[in-house]
Formats: structure tokens, C-alpha cells, sequence
């Protein structure tokens, strides 16, 4: 785990990157790479509020079923994080396969908040139990996914957080349409939506408009929110 902060740290945020559904190697040093821009902004927005952020390097690059090993090794960082710094709030930001990890991981205690981009979940099976929710109660929970995504199937994150609103109000998605897997069409707009998701679930700052009518909508509106172009042009700290 590695990361930058201010010496007096009042929220952190771990970005947990992608990986693999089956492996037992080293994470590709390259992994982290698509976690880089969202940490530079969060840590650019989130300076002066004595914002840390931290990027987590696994064990290993797969989450090898029941193993959830992405999801054990984020566990264990919040438990690195609470050493470092105490009781601070926590959230935890990942991307595809990180992003499960995020979900998963939300429960624990110093989490108050989980941020999933474009999060790798598995396809319904009736032989299988479906990703657990129930660890996400109290928690605020942000979901992206772009509309054409080519490696993660958009509607099973839609159906995760359609189960999670009905034990949690607090939970909104948002759809990034015609743009794929790494959301680089609309990469502006994303990051300002996650910005200002991290500086009001951390610090308390105000939502804006449209993420606050996301969390208080009934499903399906509040969970299939349209990210609009332009988002957060008028919004940048």
C-alpha cells in the first residue's frame, strides 16, 4: 500500500485497482495505472480538508472465488489505515475488478462509504448466492458504469445496486452513456462526480444537485442517473 496525505489526515481514501478472476501471481506493476487519475484529482481536491490517499497493492492479481482474495487484501489496508491514522473515516474507491472489492470490503467498521467505477461482478447464478449487500448498511454508496462497457457488464452492477437500495437508501448509481470500460470518453465529468462524492461523505461538504436528487430518488431513478456532459465544469475546488 502506497499513498500521499497531509500530516494531519482527516479522511482517507484507498483506490483499489483491477485485476483477474483467477490468479495466483503478482499483480502487474502496471496495474495500478487506472487508479492514477482519480487519486491525483482526490488528492488535489482534498488537500486542504486533510484529505490522504493510498493505493493498494495486492497479493495477488486474482480474487479466486471464494478466496475474495481483492476483497481480504482491502480489508486488510483499512486495517493498515486505522494503524496509521486512527479513527478517520474511510472510502473505499475501486475500478472493474477493484471495484467488487470496494463492495465487498464496505463492511468494515471505519468504512462509512464505498465508491465502485465500472465494478466487475459475476453473472447470476442460480447455483451460486448472489454478491452480498447487507455489509453495505450504513454506508453511501456510488456507482459508475458507462453504458457501452466491453468487459463489465453494466446491467449486473444496475441489479447489485437495485438489491442494495433495499437495505441501504443510500445508494445511487450513475450511467456514463456511450462510453466504455475505462471511461475515458467522459473522464472529466467522472472524476468530478467522484470528487464530489469523496468531499461529502469524508469531509461533509454539499452534494451536488444532481448526486443529492441520485441518493433521495426511488429505484430505478435514482440508479440509472444519467452522468450529464459538462458535469462539475462549474464545481472544480
Amino acid at each position: 500500500m502506497i499513498g500521499t496525505g497531509p500530516s494531519a489526515v482527516s479522511g482517507v481514501v484507498l483506490l483499489l485497482p483491477g485485476g483477474t478472476e483467477t490468479s495466483t501471481r503478482k499483480p502487474s506493476p502496471l496495474a495500478a495505472g487506472g487508479v492514477r487519475a482519480l487519486g491525483r484529482r482526490l488528492a488535489q481536491d482534498g488537500r486542504d480538508a486533510g484529505l490522504a490517499t493510498h493505493v493498494v497493492h495486492y497479493g495477488c492479481r486474482g480474487w479466486n472465488g471464494a478466496q475474495a482474495q481483492l476483497a481480504r487484501d482491502a480489508t486488510w489496508a483499512v486495517e493498515e489505515i486505522v494503524r496509521l491514522y486512527g479513527d478517520v473515516p474511510v472510502c473505499l474507491a475501486g475500478v472493474d475488478m477493484g471495484g467488487r472489492a470496494a463492495l465487498r470490503a464496505g463492511g468494515h467498521e471505519a468504512v462509512n462509504s464505498v465508491l465502485a467505477l465500472a465494478p466487475w461482478l459475476p453473472e447470476d447464478d442460480v447455483a451460486a448466492p448472489p454478491e452480498p449487500v447487507k455489509q453495505l448498511v450504513g454506508r453511501r454508496v456510488l456507482v459508475v458504469h458507462g453504458t457501452n462497457d466491453e468487459r463489465t457488464d453494466p446491467e449486473l452492477s444496475f441489479r447489485l445496486a437495485e438489491r442494495a437500495k433495499k437495505v441501504n437508501r443510500d445508494v445511487c448509481r450513475f450511467e456514463v452513456h456511450s462510453d466504455g470500460h475505462r471511461l475515458h470518453q467522459h473522464q472529466a465529468e467522472v472524476l468530478a462526480l467522484a470528487s464530489d462524492f469523496v468531499m461529502g461523505v469524508l469531509f461533509g461538504a454539499d452534494f451536488a444537485r444532481p448526486l443529492e436528487d441520485a441518493l433521495a430518488a426511488p429505484p430505478p431513478l435514482g440508479l440509472r442517473m444519467p452522468l450529464a456532459s459538462g458535469f462539475g465544469q462549474s464545481l472544480r475546488r
